[in-house]
């Protein structure tokens, strides 16, 4: 990554992710790893799509440095991708998606309505 892909995908860790997560609207997820060749190609696509979308927070996690978070979604496989809307996990799935799908994803994401089970959620807490 160069510096400026570095302002656009925001680098996650096990400690500030929760925050994270619940402070911004729409927060797409890359979990990866530095030996995993399909985690370093999809890398390139998420900050191209990243660029397009400054309404969401386009977000990795290295998962060697913060592997509980492996743990707590139960991820196996990498690259693995999970969205986030108004703190709510919308998507997961693991796997590389083309630019296309991940565009897709982006536009689905932007308009999909989650506040009545925001709300539901809030009334249980």
């Amino acid at each position: 990554m160069d510096k400026d892909d570095q302002q656009v995908v925001r680098a996650l860790t096990a400690a500030d992710f929760e925050a994270v997560i619940e402070q911004e609207d729409m927060v797409f997820v890359d979990f990866w790893a530095k030996w995993c060749s399909p985690c370093l190609q999809f890398a390139k696509t998420y900050e191209k799509v990243a660029r397009l979308y400054p309404d969401i927070l386009f977000a990795s996690v290295d998962l060697e440095s913060s592997g509980e978070l492996a743990e707590l979604f139960e991820i196996k496989t990498v690259p693995y991708l999970m969205v986030f809307k108004k703190g709510i996990a919308i998507y997961a799935e693991a796997g590389t998606c083309p630019e296309s799908v991940l565009k897709e994803l982006a536009d689905q994401t932007l308009a999909a309505d989650v506040s009545q089970i925001r709300a539901s959620l809030d009334e249980q807490s």
